[in-house]
Order: structure tokens, then sequence, then C-alpha cells
């Protein structure tokens, strides 16, 4: 069962000076612990069927309900969601932590994805969702990007975002699981492109390199060694524009949606960077001038 919106399949290489930084879109991975599914068998697989066949259409319901709903209607329900999801947070899982937070994320790209309620309110409750996902499931890595999208991008709250990742980050370990050094790099975006902590940002994907370099994920060397690339930027200069494009090229090659590339790529521009796009469909950006 795939998220909807996916991730963006594009390629983005960049070429910088000397070296090439490419940045490999996130894959979507939902981790499943075997011995759970065979213990809680034939009912699971069919609720997650299920879920995946009734999603899109419950979407285009909420969205069409959302279109004639009053703002105060959808914010009544909003608090609803939200109650629903305190109670989460304090329920115990009874060992099903895989199945709660699938479940829990299954309901954010409802909300994620009902642009019209969005519109008419806000996406403060996105950080809510993935307080539960990751508290239950931090190896679900995707979950970061959508967590950063959600709650750094669009709620405009990244203290709380990424305050949530960096607990998350407590329970891995390099290479569990093998690709747990993206979540140290969209660790690093956040604090680089939405708290200006460009110290902060250095030390994530100064991990981030670190963990690559002992991982087994396929790509993991070429991701280490634009980690530390973007680390080297930020320390010979803090407010490096070079590192300040390469991270909005992560959140474009990772954009759940139209909105969030379009932002990522007016900010590249605004640095002074240019995406040209390649006859195979991928994108070469060409740097700003020197730092």
């Amino acid at each position: 069962m795939h998220p909807t919106p996916p991730l963006s399949s594009l390629f983005f290489r960049f070429t910088f000076e000397e070296f090439v930084l490419s940045v490999h879109p996130m894959q979507t991975v939902f981790r499943r612990d075997w011995f759970q599914l065979i213990l809680t068998g034939f009912f699971i697989l069919v609720c997650i069927a299920a879920l995946g066949r009734l999603q899109m259409p419950q979407l285009e319901q909420l969205q069409a309900r959302s279109q004639s709903a009053s703002v105060e209607q959808i914010r009544q329900a909003t608090a609803a969601e939200a109650m629903q999801l305190s109670l989460l947070k304090k329920s115990p899982s009874f060992g099903f932590e895989n199945l709660i937070a699938d479940w829990t994320f299954l309901n954010f790209l409802q909300y994620f994805g009902d642009a019209s309620a969005r519109q008419k309110t806000d996406y403060r409750l996105g950080p809510d969702y993935f307080e539960v996902i990751l508290d239950r499931d931090p190896y679900f890595i995707p979950a970061y990007i959508f967590l950063s999208t959600s709650g750094s991008l669009y709620a405009g709250t990244p203290e709380r975002s990424t305050a949530i990742m960096q607990k998350a980050l407590s329970s891995l370990k390099p290479n569990v699981p093998p690709d747990s050094f993206f979540a140290w790099r969209q660790l690093g975006v956040d604090q680089l492109l939405f708290l200006g902590d460009s110290q902060a940002a250095k030390k994530s994907f100064e991990t981030a390199a670190d963990w690559a370099r002992q991982s087994s994920f396929p790509g993991s060397g070429q991701t280490a060694a634009s980690s530390q690339q973007t680390a080297a930027f930020l320390a010979n200069n803090p407010n490096s524009k070079t590192a300040q494009v390469a991270s909005w090229a992560m959140v474009l090659g990772n954009a759940p949606d139209d909105r969030t590339q379009k932002i990522a790529t007016q900010r590249i521009e605004a640095l002074g960077g240019r995406i040209i796009p390649n006859p195979d469909g991928t994108f070469r950006i060409q740097p700003p001038p020197k730092d």
C-alpha cells in the first residue's frame, strides 16, 4: 500500500565546482514486523487492503464536503480529530505499534490532502499526527519528510517539528534501519532552512554522512559524500547559499505535493540557482555564484 499523495519520483543532479551532489528521492517503504503480522493474521491483512481501496474515495468525499462546509464546521471536526490524537498519544499499543502508526498516517493523508478544508483553516494539526506516528514507529523514515513538509513548511512550526524528529532519532542507530541517515538529513534541512541554525544543521549533516558511510542502503556512499559536502559548506560559511540550494533541492526531490515543489523551486531561484530539465526527465540544478 502506497501513501497518497506519492513521493516525487524525480532524481536531481547538482554540479558544484569539481564534485557532484546527487540527491535521491526517498522511497516510500512501510516497515512491517512480520512476527506481528503473523499474530494478527488475516484480519489485519483484510483491514489494510480495505483501507487502500477506500482511501481515495474517502478523500474525494471529504474534499467535496469541505467545499460546502463552513469554517466553524471544519474547526469542530479538526478539534475532534485533535482529541482522538491526544488519546492515541496516551493509549497503550498492546504490541501493535506499527499498525497504529500506519493507521494514523492514513488519517494524516486525508487531513493533509483535504485542500479545501486546509485553505479555509490551517495545517496546524499536522505535527500532532507525527507525534503519534514516530512515537510508535520511529523507523518509518518517510514520515520525517511528511513531518517537515506539514509541520515546518505548511504549519509554520519548525521548532515543534524538529523536536519531534530529535526524539524519534534517539531510537535509531547507524544502519538500523539501513536508510536511517535520511532522517538526519531531513533534520538538517529543517534546522538550516526553517530555524536558521546553521551550526545545528552542520552537525546533523555530519551525522547523516557518518551513518550513510556505515549503511548497507543502496546509494548510501553517494549520500554520505553529498551530506559531508553540505556540512563543509556550512563550516566555511554559515550563510552558504550553496548549502541552502542543496537543502531546498532535497525538499524539491521529496516533495509530496505540487505546492511544496513550487515553494522549493521559488526558493532555489531566489538564492540564485537554476533548475534545468534534462531530456531523460531528471533535473540539473545550476548552483548560485560562489558564496
